[in-house]
């Protein structure tokens, strides 16, 4: 009886866990939205050649995994540099979150990923590869509080070990979908790109709400 006890324990433990890291990975795809992102990345890269896109699609997947790796081992140092508690990070990386959401599912990109700005000094730069494709029309300040509070849920080597594949993960369906923006661009209609932007806006509504909650109790304990 007590084996059997310990068994459920442990199957339910390992269950939740696997959410936790699957949402996360769907998470991070909602808010980096690399086919959302794709008519800015073609009027970006507009005037490149094959040749110049595939180097600027290498650089950028390798500079948002990069972003996002530093974001995952350092962010929480950065945070307490700055005093600033991980619950008051929880409810502010949620609002941005959220914010974010509501513009997806409007199918537009939010401004807190790219402003007009951004985009016409993108056009004129010669390297257009880490800024702003990179950061922060990508990994911009929604994937960054993202890694950096799924990396607070637990500080063991495993769990980093963990976050580290997944952004790995992303980076190589990011690719995938560089690879594929030719196709994409032929097949997919803007309406057909917008729907898939809603239905990720609509996930990632639900991920900042369940962000936001956990802040507010960490901040007001006593109110829960």
């Amino acid at each position: 009886m007590c084996f059997a006890r310990i068994s459920i324990f442990l199957e339910s433990r390992a269950m939740s866990e696997y959410t936790i890291y699957t949402k996360m990975l769907i998470g991070l795809l909602a808010i980096v939205n690399p086919i959302g992102a794709i008519p800015i990345i073609l009027s970006i890269t507009n005037q490149a050649t094959l040749a110049e896109r595939k180097r600027i699609s290498k650089t950028v997947v390798i500079s948002v995994a990069l972003i996002l790796l530093i974001a995952l081992f350092l962010g929480e140092q950065v945070l307490h540099f700055f005093g600033i508690s991980i619950d008051s990070f929880r409810v502010g990386g949620g609002i941005l979150i959220l914010i974010m959401s509501i513009s997806m599912m409007k199918g537009h990109l939010s401004e807190a990923k790219q402003t007009k700005e951004e985009a016409e000094e993108g056009e004129m730069l010669s390297s257009v590869a880490v800024v702003p494709l990179s950061m922060p029309l990508l990994a911009g300040p929604g994937a960054i509080s993202t890694v950096i509070l799924y990396s607070h849920q637990s500080h063991t080597l495993q769990h980093k070990l963990i976050i580290t594949f997944e952004i790995f993960v992303l980076s190589t369906i990011l690719w995938i979908v560089f690879l594929s923006i030719p196709w994409i661009s032929r097949h997919i209609s803007r309406t057909g790109i917008n729907v898939f932007t809603r239905i990720m806006g609509l996930i990632l509504a639900a991920i900042s709400i369940e962000f936001i909650s956990e802040g507010v109790k960490g901040l007001f304990p006593t109110l829960f």
